[in-house]
């Protein structure tokens, strides 16, 4: 990963409103950090030749803080219905593409494999399928808002 991917990375981070990401692979373990005061730290632990060390390890970068967008966690009216979660950061799409129909609207039924949105993360779009069969109950996320990991996106009814 060079220093153009990292401050790509860093800048996509701030934005989502996420407070800490690693990543790890077999060359390299990055963990990025946003404080409250729009401070954000970087760590890179590179286990690649030396020649390649000089512009890693704990520097802090100053990157306008993004507004807060707390989403607030949808009630538990009734525990009978499915919360499909975000596997990934990034930016939540509906469509495949702005003049496409939606992947799947409210009151829709979906099944197992159905894709249900795409979630670009560092300019690759990730289809999110369904684990599931049952009716789409609400859309938790408006299209093209960053997400993070883990973060609701649809309530399902299962029966």
């Amino acid at each position: 990963m060079d220093l153009k991917e990292i401050q790509n990375l860093i800048k996509f981070v701030a934005k989502s409103g996420t407070s800490e990401v690693k990543l790890e692979t077999d060359d390299f373990k990055i963990t990025i950090k946003t404080g409250s005061t729009g401070n954000t730290t970087v760590q890179q632990l590179v286990t690649a030749p030396a020649t390649q060390l000089q512009a890693a390890t704990a520097v802090p970068i100053e990157v306008p803080q993004a507004q807060e967008s707390k989403i607030p966690a949808p009630p538990l009216e009734d525990s009978k219905y499915i919360t499909i979660k975000s596997p990934i950061i990034g930016t939540f799409y509906r469509r495949p593409s702005p003049d496409k129909p939606l992947f799947v609207e409210v009151g829709q039924s979906i099944s197992d494999g159905d894709i249900l949105c795409v979630i670009e993360a560092m300019k690759l779009f990730n289809e999110i399928e369904s684990e599931i069969t049952g009716k789409i109950v609400k859309v938790l996320v408006d299209d093209s808002s960053p997400v993070e990991f883990d973060q609701p996106l649809f309530l399902v009814d299962p029966s």
